[in-house]
């Protein structure tokens, strides 16, 4: 009930990462309509979003709504036969995540003292193979998540809970993965819709990567900043926004999006402008075109990968898939931390 049409999305989704499936409609005034969310839905290449064992619930999302609209949701059921879900070979998980403290192959909520009693956290995950006061640190992979978005093909929260990329990087092992929130410290919060203040997120990636370093033996000399679309574009707007967060970096890895592409003000001048701050090594697109990207990389000045998923799809789901794309992502990761300097 409203004066206007509203657009509706129900939504089933799984406990963690990007495994949801949905159904969307504009609903008039008054207007009634069958949703159908299909748990067999796959990617465009035929990869399933959706694992069924790992359904937590169902989401009604309003976009946009007037003040006031109602709408009103009845007869919720499972129907029909479906063909057997099959796992694809080769398909890791993000762990889940815990409260309590950080420990190896847990994935924890981590707090920096500077935010203690505000609503800001990251979520720290120590690999299966870490251990207090190992001689030789491990390589820390810093990510960024991306937008609050939720279309067909794409149900991201804007919060780092919902990264993935780090795991598929280094699959549990041999690195520490750290999922970091875009911030406003004076509303003390997580910002799940554009960039928040920018000169915080700058300020947090710098202190969350000393915190880490410092206390859970991460390796200040191989810290590599990635993510996903925003998270992607951060690489660039927020990763070199002063050259006290550009010196943090020993490689970036930009997944569909990149700094310089025009959103939320990330220009193409200022993306050059940045790219001059950057003392990393090396760079690595995943869905991104190299033609569009050049200025950028050639501002960089840095040896430039890129590499097509196939995915077909605005997700991460690829990251966590054994497929070329990311077997090379794991091959360049593994070969920049090997090497000293940038």
């Amino acid at each position: 009930r409203a004066a206007a049409a509203v657009e509706v999305q129900l939504w089933v989704v799984a406990d963690r990462g990007w495994e949801s499936v949905g159904d969307f409609a504009r609903l008039e005034p008054g207007a009634t309509r069958t949703f159908s969310c299909r748990l067999r839905e796959t990617f465009p290449d035929g990869t399933p979003k959706l694992d069924p064992a790992r359904i937590t619930g169902v989401r009604l999302i309003l976009v946009r709504p007037l003040v006031g609209a109602v709408v009103e949701v009845s007869g919720l059921r499972a129907v029909g036969v479906a063909e057997q879900f099959v796992r694809p070979p080769g398909r890791i998980e993000t762990p889940p995540v815990e409260e309590g403290p950080p420990a190896a192959g847990r994935r924890v909520r981590h707090r920096l003292a500077i935010d203690a009693g505000t609503r800001i956290h990251s979520l720290l995950h120590l690999p299966d193979d870490w251990v207090a006061g190992r001689e030789r640190p491990f390589p820390l992979i810093v990510e960024c998540p991306g937008n609050i978005f939720f279309v067909a093909g794409c149900y991201s929260t804007g919060r780092p809970e919902q990264c993935a990329i780090g795991q598929g990087i280094a699959r549990g092992r041999g690195a520490i993965w750290v999922s970091v929130p875009f911030v406003d410290r004076a509303a003390g919060a997580i910002v799940d819709d554009g960039w928040g203040d920018p000169d915080d997120t700058a300020d947090y990636l710098v202190r969350i990567v000393a915190d880490v370093c410092d206390r859970f033996g991460g390796d200040r000399e191989n810290v590599v900043l990635t993510g996903f679309s925003r998270g992607a574009i951060a690489c660039g707007f927020i990763g070199l926004r002063n050259d006290r967060v550009a010196a943090v970096w020993k490689g970036f890895h930009c997944c569909q999006h990149f700094d310089g592409d025009g959103w939320n003000g990330a220009t193409l001048a200022g993306a050059i402008e940045r790219a001059g701050r950057f003392r990393g090594a090396a760079v690595f697109h995943t869905d991104n075109d190299a033609a569009a990207v050049r200025p950028v990389t050639d501002a960089l000045a840095v040896p430039t990968t890129f590499v097509s998923s196939g995915l077909g799809a605005h997700a991460v789901a690829m990251f966590l898939d054994d497929r070329e794309s990311t077997r090379r992502l794991r091959e360049w990761f593994a070969d920049l931390v090997s090497h000293p300097g940038p």
